[in-house]
Parts: structure tokens; sequence; C-alpha cells
């Protein structure tokens, strides 16, 4: 068994636009330093064995922030973590990209679908967790985990069966999602969802 505290990085330059992101390597500007405290202060007074991020640059200081804040050993990076691709249309306003594909649900070229970002999230935590068993055995370890909003929806609605993030609910930037995964899968424990317009991917 291990658990999983899921943390969305903190806000970025393109967040505050409405400007989608995917891979683009954005990095965070004050208030995602603020959201990435928030986490931090979130999770303080738990226990935690590691912390582990994203490669993209908004996620890896989001990371930075709360092994420090946590006095966590420095964030070890796992690629297959990063953002949902989102091909020819990062860079684009979330208005725009609506406008030109009609939904997020849409073919965009170059761009990963919602199946294939599940399945490299459940296998990223499957590896994840297989090395820090090795570590911790016999205890289960906890592991915080700084990435996406597009990876941590598609987990919290494999998890829940697709009951839940609801149309128009959005991971807040810095918001804690925490789950535990043991032989029988992945399970969603709590989801923090935001209630407002749905922004995947940015």
């Amino acid at each position: 068994m291990t658990f999983f505290a899921l943390v969305r990085h903190g806000q970025t330059a393109w967040n505050f636009d409405r400007r989608i992101q995917g891979l683009t390597d954005i990095p965070l500007n004050e208030t995602g330093l603020a959201d990435a405290r928030r986490a931090a202060d979130t999770l303080r007074g738990e226990t935690f064995d590691a912390v582990i991020t994203s490669p993209l640059l908004r996620a890896q200081q989001t990371a930075e922030v709360i092994a420090s804040e946590l006095s966590l050993p420095a964030p070890v990076i796992a690629p297959p973590l990063h953002e949902r691709a989102f091909g020819e249309a990062e860079g684009i306003l979330v208005q725009e990209f609506l406008d030109r594909y009609g939904d997020w649900h849409a073919e965009v070229p170059g761009a990963e679908s919602f199946d294939e970002v599940r399945e490299r999230a459940l296998a990223a935590l499957d590896e994840i967790a297989r090395r820090a068993r090795a570590r911790t055995a016999p205890r289960a370890p906890r592991l915080i985990v700084v990435t996406h909003g597009g990876l941590i929806r598609s987990l919290v609605h494999h998890a829940s069966k697709g009951t839940i993030p609801a149309h128009g609910s959005r991971l807040l930037n810095g918001s804690v999602h925490r789950f535990v995964a043991d032989t029988a899968g992945v399970h969603l424990l709590a989801s923090d969802l935001g209630q407002s317009e749905e922004l995947i991917g940015v």
C-alpha cells in the first residue's frame, strides 16, 4: 500500500491569462509561489517520505517550496508526471481553443487523448509506489507528488469511476488530492475540487 498526496502546481502567468500550457515550460508567478506555500500548510503536520515532481518548471518550483517548508529531501523528478500534451493548441487562449475545437474531448493534432493521459498517470504512480515500497518496507510509504491539472483530473475521474470531477469544476492551483494505491488499484480518498469553469491542461 502507498499513500499519495497529489498537488497541482501553483499559478503561472499563463494560468492567469487562461492560456493552455500543456508541455510548454512556464515558471510560477508570485501567486504561484504563494499557492505552493499554501499547499505545504495543508500538508503540514503529516508524515511524508519524499516529494516527487513532474519535470516541468512550474511543478518543480512548487515541489521545491513544499519540500523546503516541510523539511523534506530535495524533490525527485519523475518524467512521466508531465502535463497532458496539447499539440498545436499549446499557447492559445481557452476561449480560442473552444471556438476552434468545440470541446476538451476534441482531437487536436499532436495532443494526447484523455485515455493516454490516464494510462500514463497510472503507470507512473505504479512505478513510483514500487520504488518507494522497496525503500520503506515493511512500512507503507507516504509520498507528495507535484503534477498537473490534466493528470490529476484523469486520476480522480478513474478512481471515482467517472462520478467526479463534475462538468464545470476545476482543480485549483495548489490544491491537494489524496489517493491510496494497493494491489487492487488506485483509490481516491479526498479531492479538493474548486467549483468554477472547467480548465484542463492550463
